[in-house]
């Protein structure tokens, strides 16, 4: 209903019932023993039919700010389950679980100090969309720094923006790896000393998880502003920097890039503090919940 004009919330009621008869028709065919909801809107259907079936529900908050849809299913849920500790109030008994991530993420063991004969590794990542903001002033940022203290630069600019970023990269004189896409995250992770990023709760579980010190700039336009309180979690450990986007510029972004990257031992404890706080094994806990409903 966010965002939604009066027409729209007026069919709401007609469009969740239509839903619901959907959702029953697949429950009805697949009979599970348990019903586990992601959150989103598409959850909010079948989690309420799955209760007016008696079947066990499951439902797993990724965000440190629930959804919506989550917030409501909390309720009627049979078990809650948190990826960020106090997501939900205390009535709810949440479980806390962190976020499953790849195992050969998950895997990743803890960092290692950081070799001062090697130049450093800046890794920037902006979603498969890519982030305009970190598109536009990265190649900025990275000019103003000392041609001897800039890293080596991967840069995840997004679909159809890698031409025109790294043509912006050539125009500053700055050289970077710049592609749409990242084939092996894990690898990416265990190449980077450094990240920068937005801060999207699956992207701060592989933070925490890789071990990996980060500038978090946090998507302005999020729901509740969610990302910035997931971005909270590590900088308030310690773990990364938050830069939010109406103070990035190019000139607030390279300050903060030549604090860090002037101090390995800094990005090393940063990746520490981070990989300390990951919940390693979230897919096998979110599995035991729902198998312990099945049983």
């Amino acid at each position: 209903l966010r965002g939604q004009g009066a027409i729209d919330r007026l069919l709401a009621p007609f469009r969740l019932l239509r839903a619901m008869r959907q959702a029953w028709r697949v429950l009805r065919l697949r009979r599970p023993q348990v019903v586990l909801g992601m959150g989103g809107f598409v959850t909010g259907p079948g989690g309420l039919v799955s209760r007016l079936m008696r079947t066990p529900l499951v439902i797993h908050e990724q965000n440190a700010i629930p959804g919506m849809t989550n917030r409501w299913l909390a309720h009627v849920a049979t078990r809650v389950l948190e990826a960020f500790p106090g997501s939900f109030p205390a009535s709810a008994a949440a479980q806390l679980t962190g976020n499953p991530v790849r195992c050969e993420i998950s895997g990743m063991g803890e960092p290692a100090p950081i070799a001062a004969d090697r130049p450093l590794h800046l890794l920037v990542v902006g979603g498969s969309l890519g982030a305009q903001a970190l598109n536009e002033n990265l190649p900025v940022a990275m000019a103003q720094l000392d041609p001897e203290a800039r890293p080596e630069i991967r840069h995840q600019a997004g679909r159809g923006k890698a031409q025109a970023t790294s043509e912006a990269y050539r125009q500053q004189g700055v050289s970077a790896l710049v592609s749409e896409f990242v084939d092996d995250m894990a690898e990416a992770y265990a190449w980077a000393d450094l990240v920068v990023c937005r801060a999207g709760a699956l992207t701060v579980s592989e933070l925490m998880a890789a071990g990996r010190a980060a500038i978090l700039v946090p998507f302005l336009h999020a729901v509740d502003d969610h990302q910035t309180a997931n971005a909270r979690f590590l900088t308030e450990a310690g773990a990364a920097r938050l830069l939010p986007q109406h103070e990035l510029t190019a000139r607030s972004l390279a300050q903060l890039l030549l604090a860090l990257l002037s101090d390995r031992a800094l990005l090393h404890a940063m990746g520490r503090h981070a990989y300390r706080m990951a919940q390693r094994d979230a897919t096998g806990r979110v599995a035991d919940v729902c198998e312990e409903l099945a049983a």
